[in-house]
């Protein structure tokens, strides 16, 4: 019985502290200051001086980088081209959709679409659509994903890759992607994102 109260108090005080009537400015933290403590090429870290809703004053450190375009390439017989590419962070290959960066020439991210497609995989796009726009882990980082799926993707050009940038080309199909990403296999979030993402849409 003495567990049984307890339990039922613990669960009285977590209605009662439950913010349900708290307006979205009560939840704001306000900005004093800001500084970029460190730059390097594609991001930088940021370091915040805040206010919270609590009146407390403290520092925030968070990371800023441009937007990126990840595309989801499928060729006139329906395969999706897909990239192998080494990453040191995490020190192993990595397979997943070409992605990279926007940039100053871009006219728009359609454009951003094509060239990244065309610099990384030497692919060139028929139709590009843009697909949806996410915010992978705005808890630290300010990055903005914008996904684009792209038909009658043919190889037209050689490879055009950054000087830090080793990756091989190659397809498979969307089932063997979507199947990856259901069971945790394809272990680049963008992609898989992205793939989990077309499928409810194509399917529903």
């Amino acid at each position: 019985m003495r567990r049984l109260h307890a339990i039922r108090e613990g669960y009285r005080f977590a209605r009662a502290a439950r913010p349900t009537d708290m307006d979205d400015s009560e939840l704001a933290w306000r900005t004093l200051g800001s500084e970029t403590e460190y730059t390097c090429p594609g991001f930088d870290v940021v370091r915040d001086d805040v206010r919270l809703p609590d009146g407390t004053e403290t520092e925030f450190h968070s990371v800023s980088e441009p937007p990126s375009v990840v595309v989801l390439p499928f060729t006139d017989e329906g395969d999706v081209v897909v990239i192998r590419e080494w990453r040191q962070a995490v020190g192993r290959i990595n397979y997943g959709l070409p992605a990279g960066g926007l940039e100053d020439g871009d006219g728009d991210i359609r454009s951003a679409a094509r060239r990244e497609l065309r610099e990384e995989t030497g692919y060139e796009a028929g139709a590009v659509e843009q697909i949806a726009t996410y915010e992978p882990a705005n808890g630290l980082f300010d990055s903005v994903f914008h996904y684009v799926v792209a038909h009658g993707c043919e190889p037209a050009a050689e490879q055009d890759l950054d000087h830090n940038e080793s990756i091989a080309v190659e397809t498979a199909t969307f089932e063997d992607l979507r199947s990856r990403a259901a069971v945790g296999e394809l272990r680049d979030g963008r992609s898989a994102l992205a793939v989990l993402q077309y499928a409810v849409r194509t399917e529903n």
